[in-house]
């Protein structure tokens, strides 16, 4: 029996990142889940939660394997949301300035039999210490917006990173070390 692949996610980035290795989704299907953190949640702990809690809210069929994946930024004990407006990514870029934070880039596949495996990708990045004129600048670039800590990393934001150690794939939303190996845990193939 061919294995199908369900990627539970609505972002384009992360169907973008699987076709670099070859992946094509069979369908996508965007989970529906409270994506709060627990009180007292440190950010690896709910990185993994919000991976599996999306890829157990995608109904499958018994030839499908499904992929889910969650991308936070954490500066210290606090856990980034998306950027909902400019105030919100200006106060986001404010703090992450001149300083390290973590991404924890959890991902997580539930194979045809219905077992779940996790991998988390820790990554670390330090942006510059930005001036009021680059942060408006980036702010008035609108990409940031919809996106956790209020940036991207591939896009202009790259440019303000003076330092990272991890997976920038991860960083965008889907290690794809951690992701070959899962999905050829899973039986679903991937040279």
């Amino acid at each position: 029996m061919a294995l199908n692949l369900v990627l539970g996610s609505s972002s384009a980035r992360r169907k973008d990142l699987l076709e670099r290795i070859g992946v094509i989704p069979y369908r996508i299907a965007s989970p529906n889940i409270d994506e709060n953190p627990y009180k007292g949640e440190i950010g690896r702990h709910y990185a993994i939660r919000m991976a599996q809690e999306k890829a157990l809210a995608i109904v499958r069929s018994p030839n499908e394997i499904v992929i889910a994946g969650d991308t936070s930024v954490v500066a210290g004990r606090r856990i980034l949301p998306q950027a909902a407006n400019a105030d919100m990514q200006r106060g986001f870029l404010e703090l992450l300035s001149g300083r390290r934070h973590n991404v924890y880039s959890a991902i997580c596949v539930i194979d045809a039999s219905g077992k779940l495996q996790s991998k988390l990708s820790i990554s670390s990045i330090r942006f510059k210490r930005l001036s009021a004129s680059e942060i408006n600048a980036y702010i008035d670039s609108g990409e940031g917006i919809g996106k956790a800590g209020g940036y991207a990393i591939q896009g202009r934001a790259e440019a303000l990173i003076d330092w990272m150690q991890g997976s920038h794939s991860g960083v965008i939303g889907l290690p794809l070390y951690e992701t070959r190996l899962l999905l050829n845990n899973a039986g679903y193939s991937v040279a």
